[in-house]
Order: structure tokens, then sequence, then C-alpha cells
């Protein structure tokens, strides 16, 4: 008796293992199927670009046709691709639903908007004129883009810097702490962009008046979290480096700021996203170049297709300086990888 539930319940155990992996085969038969719905789809948007006929007024513009006809090829090179490299179908089966959300959007965009004219010019322009400011605008975008990022990474590395010295200084020293923090208090919660109107009178240019807004914006999340970050190091750490001999400097460099990355890393990423803020508010005040500059440019003159496709610059390189912040981060602490993610 005791043999024949044995082998009764070992036979429900391989019955149950086989039928895991097809099920397994079977959801990913069901993503593979999804992978080339998106194709469809942009293929849909394509057609009904071309045969529909057009509400809003708009020019002779090929950027709409164009750009739906390269990703098509990119999207279907990418699955040719899988076949063959099977490293990379995982990653195209996670990411078909996301490309078919964003092709249903662009056709229902086109449509509400060029096809049908339920939103109307000048507020909501189609896809079509959006995307040709990138052919026709190109220089002046190009231009305003660098002058951002000029003004973003310099003023954020000098923000960093002063962040950080403050931070430590705070942190190690008492006394410092005790003379800086009611300064930091006071000054640290007022917005960076409610010093405008003495930024401007101050700074002789209004480039550095926005680099002075940059700074600020920057230094008090970068102070607040290393000081933390210092102040919270757990003091065995100090005691078994003096054990060993370790001096003051060594303290400072090797023990105490290593063991507080994790909170300065965090005032990194809060410092980036208020730069990315009080850049953009700067830039509407008085400069002569940049994306904030453009788009208060494009709204005075009614010109919001300009003005979508400025933001969609400013999501793409915002976007990409976090997630290069975000893997030096996890270059740097790769026990916490993956701990927060982007």
């Amino acid at each position: 008796m005791a043999l024949n539930r044995a082998e009764s319940t070992a036979e429900n155990v391989l019955l149950q293992e086989e039928s895991v992996p097809d099920n397994n085969a079977a959801a990913k038969s069901r993503l593979k199927i999804l992978t080339f719905i998106p194709l469809i789809t942009l293929a849909i948007d394509f057609i009904l670009h071309i045969a529909l006929p057009n509400t809003q007024m708009s020019g002779i513009n090929k950027s709409y046709d164009t750009v739906l006809v390269i990703v098509w090829i990119i999207y279907t090179g990418a699955i040719l691709l899988s076949i063959k490299v099977k490293s990379i179908v995982d990653k195209i089966n996670h990411k078909a639903p996301f490309f078919l959300a964003i092709s249903i959007f662009i056709g229902i965009w086109d449509l509400v908007t060029l096809k049908l004219g339920w939103l109307e010019l000048p507020y909501f322009p189609g896809p079509d004129k959006v995307l040709g400011i990138f052919t026709e605008d190109w220089a002046v975008l190009l231009k305003s883009t660098f002058y951002s990022l000029r003004l973003l990474l310099v003023a954020y590395l000098i923000g960093v810097s002063s962040g950080l010295l403050s931070g430590i200084t705070m942190g190690w020293s008492k006394t410092i702490n005790y003379w800086v923090m009611p300064i930091l208090k006071v000054i640290g919660p007022i917005p960076a962009t409610a010093w405008i109107p003495i930024a401007m009178v101050v700074f002789p240019t209004s480039f550095a008046a926005s680099i002075f807004l940059i700074v600020l914006a920057v230094w008090f999340p970068v102070t607040v979290m290393t000081s933390s970050g210092i102040s919270n190091v757990r003091n065995s750490y100090f005691e078994v480096a003096k054990t060993l001999g370790a001096d003051e400097k060594y303290l400072i460099f090797k023990v105490a700021i290593p063991a507080s990355y994790p909170s300065i890393f965090i005032g990194l990423f809060m410092g980036m996203g208020s730069a990315f803020l009080t850049l953009i508010v700067g830039e509407m005040l008085g400069v002569k170049a940049g994306l904030g500059w453009y788009i208060n440019w494009a709204q005075g003159w009614a010109e919001y297709s300009k003005v979508y496709a400025a933001l969609i610059v400013i999501a793409f390189i915002f976007s990409s300086l976090l997630t290069s912040l975000f893997r030096i981060k996890d270059r740097v602490l790769s026990w916490q990888k993956g701990l927060i993610k982007w």
C-alpha cells in the first residue's frame, strides 16, 4: 500500500512538472503573437493617414509618413534578428505591449486632430506638424538644446560640488553643522524659482542668474542627503579603521564617504529633478536661447507644434541623463543594483 501511494505521488509530481513547461510554452507563443501586432497597427496608422482627407490645415509634410515607415522597418528588423539571436527574444516580447500602446496612441492622435478635427488648431496640432518641426526648425531647436545642456551641466556640477562639500563638512563636524544647519533650514525649503526677482537684480546677466538658481536648487538636496549619510555612518566602521591606524583623512575619504554613497546618490537624483524644473523656468525669463526660451517664444506666436516638439526633446534629454546617473549608481553600488529601477 505504501509503495503504491509513493508511486502515485511520484506520477502526480511528474505530471505537474510536465504541465508547467507546456503552460510556459503557451505563454511564450502568445507573447510572440502579440509581438507582431504593433506591425499591424503601424500599417493601419499609415493607411489611415494616407487615405483619409485632412480636416485641419496642413502643408505638404511627409515627416509623419517617413517616421512610420522607418519605425516599421526597424521593428521588423528587430523581430527578424530575434529569430537568430535568442537573447533578445524576451526583450522584444516584453516591450511589445508598450510599442502597441504607442502605435495606437499615435493613430488616435492623428485621427482626432488632422483627420477629424475634434481637437482644433493651434493648441492641438497633429503628429505630422509636430514631427515636421524637427526638419523645418531643426537649427533653432538644436541650438536651444545645446544652450540648455550647457547651462544644465555647468550649474549641476557646481551645485553638486558645493553640496558635497557642505554636506561632508556638516556631517563630519558638529561645529559646522551647528552654524550651517539653521541657514539650511531657512534657505533650503524656499523654491529656487522664488529667487528669480532677486537673481535678476543681483547678477549682471540672465545666464549667470540662471546658473545661480539651478545651483541653489541642486545644492539643497545634495547637502541634506550627504550630511545625513555621513552622520549616520556606524561608529563601528570608524573604530575598526582607527584600530588599524587610520588617520582623520582616511576616515573621511575611505570610510565615511563610501559608506554614505546610497544617501549621496539619492541627493544627486533629487538635485537632478530640481535642476530640470529650475532650468526650464529660468530659461523662460530673459535668456536668449534654450529649450525653455524656445517654448516661451513658440507659445507667444501660438505655434504649439514647436512647443510639443520641444517637450519631446526635453523628455528625451532628461530621461537620458537620469538613465546615465542610474547606471553610474548601479556601477558604484553594485550590491544595490536593481533596488531602485528607472
